[in-house]
């Protein structure tokens, strides 16, 4: 089992700084690269999300991303933020039946991190919002 965190400001600039996070600990647990795909898109959705919606006026929240995992079963990811309190989860689906040029812009993320994982949860921790995010590695 391996588990790495690391911490950065909510700036769209340290995007690759969590990339490179996520490329080094799939690389330390010897998972194999295409399982990290779903993990690079949810962490990138996450992370712009409270870029763009997870801060108060001349606040820039800080971003923890937690990292742990088992090569023989799942790897969890957990962001933690210090913005205000959001539950992501309490968005309604989309509706995907229509066509794009009838939905509201935005929303199509969360949904696609509830597709790509198998379990996704919130809570409020103190001050934090936590979203866990875990995917089975069995084939």
């Amino acid at each position: 089992m391996i588990a790495r965190r690391t911490a950065v400001p909510a700036d769209p600039g340290q995007l690759a700084v969590l990339n490179q996070f996520l490329r080094e600990f799939w690389t330390a647990a010897a998972l194999a690269p295409p399982g990290m795909q779903p993990f690079a898109l949810a962490l990138e959705e996450i992370f712009m999300n409270i870029v763009m919606h997870g801060s108060e006026p001349g606040r820039t929240p800080c971003v923890e991303v937690f990292l742990d995992g088992n090569a023989a079963e799942s790897v969890t990811m957990t962001v933690e933020d210090d913005g205000p309190q959001f539950d992501p989860l309490s968005l309604p689906p989309p509706d995907i039946s229509v066509g794009l040029d009838q939905r509201p812009v935005g929303g199509l993320g969360v949904f696609l991190v509830r597709q790509m994982m198998d379990t996704v949860s919130y809570q409020r921790v103190g001050a934090r919002n936590q979203l866990r995010m875990i995917k089975s590695l069995a084939s």
